[in-house]
């Protein structure tokens, strides 16, 4: 019994950490691209899972059997981007590569298993195809979840770049409320029996079956 209970932690906490090792280091990428070179100055530009673990969101509560986790956010200063790019373009920019690096390894894992699966029968062994439905599953619901429009989520990056400033003081008194938000988000709509993330859970679920895993 103890020994299902590890396993089944490592299943999750392994894709998780490579997941949000990508997301990190894409939002660096992203923003050395744009000229800004502050998170590879600070050894953020990297996939080595060291330079981004959070102690509580990477290592603590995922290991503990929490079904989510966060690592460091990597600093973006827009005041380095290029004068061809802007700041607003280039804060949206940076932190849409968070999500679209997620959604990105969920749809090439798949093709790339699927592909094996067709080529090379047996190539990939069966205990490994629980450790790969995690990670194709768990990238759909991180990049919809980064994409949700509260902060300190990465959706609220490219609302903030997005909108005029006319609306900006409503947006930023409203942000003063991020944390009660986006515990009301995640706990109230399981509440009332309610899945915000049945969408993108199944649309997951659908992309598995498509590749044949």
């Amino acid at each position: 019994m103890q020994d299902d209970w590890l396993l089944e932690r490592f299943i999750f906490w392994i894709p998780l950490v490579l997941s949000l090792t990508v997301h990190e280091w894409a939002h660096a990428a992203s923003a050395k691209a744009l000229g800004d070179d502050t998170a590879e100055r600070l050894g953020r530009l990297s996939l080595n899972p060291l330079q981004h673990i959070d102690p509580i969101g990477t290592l603590i509560l995922p290991l503990l059997g929490v079904p989510f986790g966060w690592a460091k956010p990597v600093p973006i200063n827009p005041l380095r981007f290029r004068a061809d790019v802007g700041m607003a373009t280039g804060l949206l920019l940076t932190a849409a590569a968070g999500p679209a690096s997620n959604l990105l390894l969920a749809l090439l894992s798949t093709g790339l298993v699927g592909l094996s699966a067709r080529l090379a029968p047996g190539l990939l062994p069966d205990a490994a195809m629980p450790v790969v439905s995690t990670f194709v599953v768990l990238n759909v619901l991180l990049a919809f979840f980064n994409l949700l429009p509260i902060p300190p989520l990465d959706g609220s990056r490219i609302v903030e770049s997005l909108i005029p400033d006319y609306f900006r003081p409503a947006w930023d008194a409203l942000a003063s409320y991020s944390t009660l938000a986006l515990v009301a988000l995640i706990f109230l709509p399981r509440m009332i029996g309610i899945d915000l993330f049945s969408w993108p859970q199944g649309w997951a679920m659908r992309l598995l079956h498509l590749s044949g895993i």
